[in-house]
């Protein structure tokens, strides 16, 4: 028999084999005892579901949970980086990953939500032509500052100065200078990466199992082809 799985999908029978003389005593007794009297230990036929009746749901965490965390491939896919560009960050200490480093060695990385909000930032910040030593401040500054602040933080930049904008009118001073200006929403990045990360693997904080995304576009896909 193969060892692979793929031939026990849910739902699909698992055939037991047995000497022709046992053969006959598969089928359970009948009556409200049944379960009791059936020998434990005897082989049997049946039908294994995907989720067994009384199992409970799978949990559904916010892709902001603290409980999750981000492998390096993914945080780069979401942010929009490279694995290289991730690596020497983080190596460099421009960015660091919070939850789980690369030490010891052989330690997969671990990212969190505002890591990986942070990878997009400087990501952006660095097509606008900001330098290295301008972001690590900004970056420093963003990592000691509240979540809860990030929905109305506007950082506009002149490509070469960052600046930090908190209300509306911040943002109107700096750009009645007549200087050009590059600003970046940081509650409306965050809310991007939220939707980017929802749809990809994660890793539990509190057990190491992997927390499956959930892509609602597949799901309604794999609704017509069954409905077709």
């Amino acid at each position: 028999m193969s060892g692979t799985g793929d031939d026990l999908a849910a739902g699909s029978l698992c055939a037991v084999h047995l000497p022709r003389s046992t053969r006959g005593l598969l089928a359970p007794p009948r009556g409200a005892d049944a379960a009791e009297t059936l020998d434990p230990e005897r082989p049997r036929l049946g039908r294994f579901p995907a989720v067994q009746a009384g199992q409970p749901a799978i949990e559904r965490l916010a892709p902001t949970s603290a409980l999750l965390g981000y492998r390096g491939p993914t945080a780069c896919a979401a942010a929009g980086i490279t694995y290289r560009q991730l690596d020497y960050w983080a190596r460099t200490g421009l960015l660091e990953p919070s939850v789980r480093s690369a030490y010891p060695a052989g330690a997969q990385r671990l990212y969190s939500f505002r890591d990986i909000l942070l990878l997009k930032i400087v990501k952006r910040l660095l097509d606008a032509g900001v330098s290295l030593q301008n972001i690590r401040v900004a970056v420093s500054h963003l990592q000691s500052a509240e979540p809860a602040d990030f929905a109305g933080l506007t950082l506009m930049c002149d490509g070469a100065t960052v600046y930090e904008c908190t209300s509306p009118q911040q943002v109107v001073d700096l750009l009645g200078g007549g200087q050009g200006m590059f600003g970046i929403a940081v509650g409306a990045v965050g809310k991007e990466l939220e939707v980017a990360l929802g749809r990809l693997h994660a890793e539990r904080t509190d057990t190491g199992e992997t927390h499956v995304g959930h892509d609602p576009a597949d799901e309604l896909a794999q609704r017509r082809n069954r409905a077709g």
